[in-house]
C-alpha cells in the first residue's frame, strides 16, 4: 500500500491550479471592463491562456505520481484527480472554442460586463476541481455549491429570453433541493461517524461500533443527491428542459465537465468513504442504472428537437456510467476487480464527454444569428453543405452509439467486461439491447445528414479555431478507439493508487 504524504501545515503546491483559476478569472473580470465589444477576443484569450496554465501545472501533478493531502485533509491532489482535471481543462477550453461565435451573434458578450460568460465558465471549472480533489465534506460541498451557482447564472444570461429564464428557474429549483438532498444524507453520516473526513468515515464504518440504518438512511440521500446531478432517472426530469431551454452554449457547460467532477464525488464518497456499505449503495445504483437505459433510451426515440433527444440520450449515457460503478462490487465478495470496473467507468465519462463537446460544438457550427440549429431536420443535407464535418458529425453519432472502432465502443466494452465479471450475465444482455434500442435514434440523424435533401443552403461560417478543433475532436474519437489502451491504462493507474492511499 502507498503511503500518502499528509501535510500537518497547509501546503498550496497541491492547490497551485485552483489558485491560478482564481486569480485569472478575478483578473479577467477586471480586465474586461475596460474593453470594448471589438476587444472582447482579448477575454477569450486569456480564458484560453489560464486554462492552458493550470493543464501544466496539474499534468506536473500528474506525473509524479504522488498523493498528497493538504488543508488538514481536506483537499487531495492524487492521479485520478489530476487525470480528471486535464480533461476538465480540455472541455471547458473546447466548448469556449466552440461557443464563442454563438455567444458572439446572441448578445452574450455585449455590454459593459459581455464577458461575464467567460468568468462564470471559469468558477463553474472552479467548483468542478474542488469537487475532483475534496476530501471531506465540507470541501466537496464547497464545490458543488460554487459550480452551481455559477451554472444557475449562465442558464439565466439570456434575460431577454423566456425559454432560458424558464430553464433558470427549473435548474434553480430543482438543483436547490438536490443540494438538499446531498447535504442532508452528509450531515446523516456525520452523525452517524462523528466526522467529515472521507477517510474518517471509512475507518469508523469498518469499526463496526456505528449503527448501520442510520447509514443507510443517509447513504440514500446521498446517493439521490448525486445520481441528479447526473441527470439518472427518476431524478432525470430538469435535463430535457433545461438543455432545450438554456443557450447551446451554456447546455453544453452543463453537459461536459460536470459530469466528470461528479464521477469523481462518486468515487469519492461511495467507494474511497463508503466501500464497507457498498451492498447497500450498489443495488441503488442498480435501479437509477437500468431505468436510466430504458427511460433514455426510449424516450430519444420519440424527440424531434436534438437537444433533447441528446438529452434523453445523456440520460441513457448515465446509465452506463453507473453500471461501472456498482459492477465493482456487484454480485461477488472478490474485490479483485474493483480498480478494473472503476477505470472503466471513468474512461467512460471521459468518452462520453469528449463526444457531447464535440456533437453540441456541431450543433453550434450550424447555427447563426437569428438561427439555431435544435432540430433534426436542421441537420438534413449537411453532407451536401459540408463534406468534412459531415463527417465529423457521423463520428460523434456513431461514438455516442457505441459502433466500432469509435472511442464510444471501446468505452462500453470496457463498462460490460467488467459487468459481466461479477456474473450479472442478465445485466449485460440488458445493457447491449438498450443500446441497440438507443442506436436508432443517432441513425435517424445520419440518415438525415447523408441522405435527406438541404433545407437550408445557407454557407456554413465559422472562425478557424472552431473548424481546427472540431476536427481534431473528431479525429480523436477515432483514435482513442482504435488505440484504447494507453488512455485505459492511465485510467487504471490512477484508480489503483486512489484506492490504495
Amino acid at each position: 500500500m502507498t503511503t500518502p504524504m499528509i501535510q500537518e501545515a497547509v501546503n498550496l503546491v497541491p492547490v497551485y491550479a485552483e489558485i491560478a483559476v482564481l486569480i485569472g478569472a478575478s483578473a479577467i473580470l477586471l480586465i474586461d471592463m475596460f474593453l470594448s465589444k471589438a476587444q472582447r477576443s482579448i477575454t477569450y484569450v486569456l480564458s484560453l491562456l489560464t486554462l492552458v496554465l493550470c493543464a501544466g501545472l496539474s499534468y506536473c501533478d500528474f506525473a509524479s505520481g504522488a498523493t498528497t493531502y493538504t488543508f488538514h485533509g481536506m483537499f487531495v491532489s492524487d492521479p485520478m484527480a489530476n487525470l480528471l482535471k486535464l480533461f476538465t481543462y480540455l472541455t471547458v477550453g473546447m466548448t469556449l472554442v466552440y461557443s464563442r461565435q454563438y455567444a458572439d451573434d446572441r448578445g452574450m458578450l455585449s455590454g459593459n460586463l459581455g464577458g461575464e460568460f467567460y468568468v462564470l465558465a471559469l468558477f463553474a471549472m472552479l467548483g468542478q476541481l474542488i469537487m475532483i480533489s475534496g476530501s471531506n465534506f465540507l470541501s466537496i460541498y464547497l464545490g458543488v455549491e460554487l459550480m452551481s451557482l455559477s451554472l444557475y447564472a449562465l442558464v439565466a444570461m439570456r434575460r431577454d429570453n423566456v425559454r432560458a429564464t424558464e430553464a433558470a428557474m427549473k435548474y434553480f429549483i430543482l438543483g436547490a433541493l438536490a443540494s438538499g438532498f446531498l447535504l442532508y444524507g452528509m450531515s446523516m453520516l456525520y452523525g452517524a461517524t462523528g466526522t467529515l473526513d472521507i477517510r474518517g468515515i471509512s475507518a469508523a464504518i469498518d469499526a463496526g461500533t456505528i449503527n448501520k440504518t442510520i447509514l443507510v438512511f443517509g447513504i440514500v440521500f446521498l446517493v439521490a443527491g448525486l445520481a441528479f446531478k447526473l441527470g439518472a432517472v427518476p431524478f432525470h426530469m430538469w435535463v430535457p428542459d433545461v438543455y432545450d431551454g438554456s443557450p447551446t452554449a451554456v447546455t453544453l457547460l452543463l453537459g461536459g465537465a460536470p459530469k466528470i467532477a461528479t464521477f469523481a464525488i462518486c468515487i469519492r464518497l461511495l467507494v474511497e468513504g463508503l466501500l464497507p456499505m457498498a451492498f447497500d449503495w450498489q443495488q441503488m445504483l442498480l435501479v437509477l442504472a437500468v431505468l436510466s437505459l430504458a427511460i433514455g433510451n426510449i424516450t430519444a426515440i420519440a424527440q424531434t428537437n436534438i437537444k433533447r433527444m441528446l438529452a434523453y440520450s445523456t440520460i441513457a449515457q448515465i446509465g452506463f456510467v453507473l453500471l461501472g460503478l456498482l459492477s465493482g462490487v456487484a454480485g461477488t465478495t472478490d474485490r479483485s476487480g474493483i480498480a478494473a470496473a472503476y477505470s472503466g467507468a471513468m474512461y467512460y465519462v471521459i468518452t462520453y464527454v469528449l463526444t457531447t463537446v464535440g456533437t453540441f460544438g456541431t450543433l453550434m457550427l450550424l447555427s447563426r444569428a437569428g438561427f439555431d440549429a435544435d432540430n433534426i431536420a436542421d441537420f438534413k443535407g449537411l453532407s451536401k453543405r459540408s463534406g468534412w464535418f459531415a463527417v465529423v458529425m457521423t463520428i460523434l453519432l456513431f461514438s455516442l452509439a457505441g459502433v466500432p472502432p469509435m472511442m464510444g465502443f471501446a468505452a462500453k466494452f470496457a463498462v460490460l467486461n467488467s459487468v459481466l465479471g461479477t456474473g450479472q450475465i442478465w445485466l449485460t444482455v440488458f445493457a447491449v439491447m438498450f443500446s441497440l434500442i438507443g442506436a436508432f435514434y443517432y441513425l435517424r440523424v445520419i440518415k438525415a445528414i447523408w441522405f435527406d435533401e438541404p433545407a437550408d443552403n445557407t454557407p456554413i461560417a465559422a472562425y478557424g479555431d472552431v473548424k481546427l478543433v472540431l476536427s481534431l475532436n473528431g479525429l480523436a474519437i477515432v483514435a482513442l478507439g482504435i488505440l484504447p489502451g494507453p488512455l485505459l491504462a492511465a485510467c487504471l493507474t490512477a484508480i489503483k493508487v486512489t484506492l490504495a492511499t
